[in-house]
């Protein structure tokens, strides 16, 4: 292998390396939004760092994270795809671990505000939903959501305001003071 090669290499597998230790675990967690199972958003996860790992890294650095969450929610929707060809979807529930520090009680309790939470999440749009998740779950930008989703900075503006406002109606009113719009 030429020295120039074999420097290329090193330089693209340390990129790797650090855009793995900064985004595996929220592409994980986005992935597990579209597959309900970490195992499955995993593998997509793994496939995700292959196709960037494949990528010219010059064309992909200065919008890595976007660049990640879009093939990553694009290989998701593949999965899902081929699966409802093969077998069709079944609903499965993510798998919690509770925190070590958590009474029995307050576990039981933020499980309950969890569920409450995701069952006002199903209610919404599929679009108002993934726009939701990437803007709190993830901390995407505006724009950010655009280049994942496609959609323009408005479109992600508009449906950010009133999947807010509808989730908001969904909610017990003790869990709507975390929905300030403000932080949206």
């Amino acid at each position: 292998m030429a020295e120039g090669t074999e420097d290329t290499t090193i330089a693209r597998e340390e990129f790797v390396s650090a855009a793995l230790i900064e985004f595996e675990s929220p592409l994980i967690g986005y992935a597990t939004t579209f597959l309900h199972d970490v195992e499955r958003a995993r593998d997509v996860v793994q496939e995700t760092f292959i196709r960037l790992y494949e990528q010219d890294l010059d064309k992909v650095k200065g919008g890595l994270k976007a660049w990640l969450f879009t093939v990553c929610r694009n290989r998701a929707l593949d999965v899902i795809r081929k699966e409802r060809r093969i077998t069709g979807l079944e609903e499965e529930q993510m798998a919690r671990l509770p925190s070590q520090r958590r009474t029995p009680s307050e576990r039981a309790d933020l499980e309950e505000r969890i569920d409450q939470v995701h069952e006002a999440l199903k209610r919404l749009s599929d679009n108002q939903r993934e726009i939701i998740l990437l803007k709190f779950e993830q901390g995407l930008t505006y724009e950010e959501m655009s280049k994942v989703t496609g959609l323009s900075s408005g479109n992600v503006g508009f449906l950010l305001h009133t999947g807010l406002k509808r989730l908001r109606a969904f909610l017990p009113d003790d869990l709507v003071q975390n929905l300030n719009p403000q932080t949206a």
